[in-house]
């Protein structure tokens, strides 16, 4: 019997597993026996690349998990989302502060030396946090706690470091490794709401937390044992600091803004689950935003970029912000979560090009031999963000309802356009 001739349709986006880890197919039409692989694909033909890779999502995942384990585990013991808000955005802000700091500490002195402690420290916090939790210690040892897991690294910057290493002068393939990190990030958010919020639910309110902390340190330790890609430790630089850059600190403050999105959505969505009897089910809710985003991060990888990436910045901001109305007009207008879910899932379809493209943009700006510093500080913009978008979400929602909470990421993320109107003037 001849070979069946090879389909002369495009393939379809697909995950295959090779080697050791998932690994996102070609997203490229395909024709015959001479197609090319795709952007991917060839991505992980590095070798080393698949492992990292590994270590660095099982390192993540906890990170879409201690925010609402949290809130769920303080709110469900205190009764108050305002202090379970609060203690959030304390952790968050604190992380926000040290995350610098231990970015430059990667830098000079490399990610395995520095990563693998600072996360055995942040475990001490996470472990005292549930500890207060569980015992019903005073309102504030859970801020002193939570404060102490501030020296969590930034696992999605040091991967990033290492593609920018593998791939330096490859623009395009940088491309391709920020739309990937980027999805991985979603993706890490998209199955933490639901595995922090199936954990405390079926086992008990701290297993969240604790299982997170499990999964941060494991994939850290994996993750610092590829020596291989590591990019290589900067002891001495002159570099002025990323912050001082030319064009970084109009970058900085969008991300800052754009994590106000995240915060208060995330708070604002768990207490409009919990009013209409149906808290278990506001991870699979937050989770369909992260999948709209993670989708929308891979098709973007696969295009090749066009245009100044400064006025696509300000282009893909603008969309968010509008897309980010569906959700306030679902909870004002229907009042279900049936009616909310799809709007948080095309919300979420303009975030990761935003932030694919506000990452390029900030990989350029940044001085040489300090990379790590410079992504760390959007991370901590974007922390700084979520931080105070959960404190403003959580006070909406008790002070006024959780409906008029889906005003706050609305209002974040007009503020996020304005700021980016500036960048588009910046071509650097």
């Amino acid at each position: 019997m001849p070979p069946q001739q090879p389909s002369e349709q495009a393939h379809l986006p697909l995950l295959t597993v090779t080697g050791d880890t998932l690994v996102a197919a070609d997203f490229r039409p395909c024709f015959g026996q001479g197609c090319q692989p795709g952007p991917y694909r060839r991505l992980f033909s590095t070798p080393g690349t698949r492992a990292f890779t590994l270590g660095n999502l099982l390192a993540r995942l906890p990170m879409g998990m201690f925010s609402v384990s949290a809130v769920i585990m303080i709110a469900g013991s205190r009764g108050s989302y305002a202090l379970a808000g609060a203690v959030t955005a304390t952790g968050l802000a604190a992380t926000a502060a040290v995350a610098p700091w231990t970015a430059r500490l990667i830098d000079r002195h490399g990610q395995a030396r520095v990563a693998v402690p600072a996360t055995a420290f942040a475990l001490l916090g996470i472990i005292a946090l549930t500890l207060c939790v569980h015992y019903g210690a005073p309102d504030w040892t859970l801020f002193a706690a939570y404060t102490a897991t501030a020296t969590i690294p930034n696992t999605g910057g040091m991967s990033r470091a290492r593609w920018a290493h593998l791939h330096k002068g490859d623009d395009r393939a940088l491309h391709t490794a920020n739309s990937f990190e980027q999805a991985a990030d979603e993706l890490c958010f998209m199955l933490g709401p639901v595995l922090a919020a199936f954990l405390c639910g079926a086992l008990f309110p701290e297993a969240g937390t604790l299982v997170g902390g499990v999964l941060m340190m494991t994939g850290v330790l994996v993750f610092a044992a590829q020596r291989s890609t590591e990019p290589p430790p900067q002891r001495r630089t002159t570099a002025k600091s990323p912050v001082r850059a030319a064009g970084m600190p109009p970058l900085l403050l969008g991300f800052l803004a754009t994590g106000a999105v995240f915060g208060s959505m995330e708070v604002v969505t768990i207490a409009f689950a919990d009013a209409r009897g149906h808290q278990s089910a506001a991870g699979a809710v937050l989770a369909l935003q992260a999948a709209g985003s993670c989708g929308a991060g891979l098709l973007y990888g696969a295009r090749r970029p066009t245009g100044h990436a400064e006025r696509r910045y300000v282009m893909c901001v603008a969309v968010m912000a509008a897309l980010l109305t569906l959700p306030l007009l679902a909870a004002t207008l229907a009042g279900s979560l049936l009616a909310l879910a799809p709007a948080l899932l095309l919300a979420g379809m303009a975030t990761a090009p935003t932030m694919v493209t506000g990452m390029a943009l900030i990989q350029r700006r940044t001085p040489e031999g300090r990379l790590n510093e410079g992504m760390t500080l959007a991370v901590t913009g974007l922390l700084g963000g979520i931080a105070c978008g959960a404190a403003v979400g959580g006070w909406v929602v008790e002070r006024v309802s959780e409906t008029a909470g889906y005003g706050v990421p609305v209002a974040a993320a007009t503020l996020a356009l304005l700021i980016a109107l500036p960048v588009a003037a910046s071509r650097g």
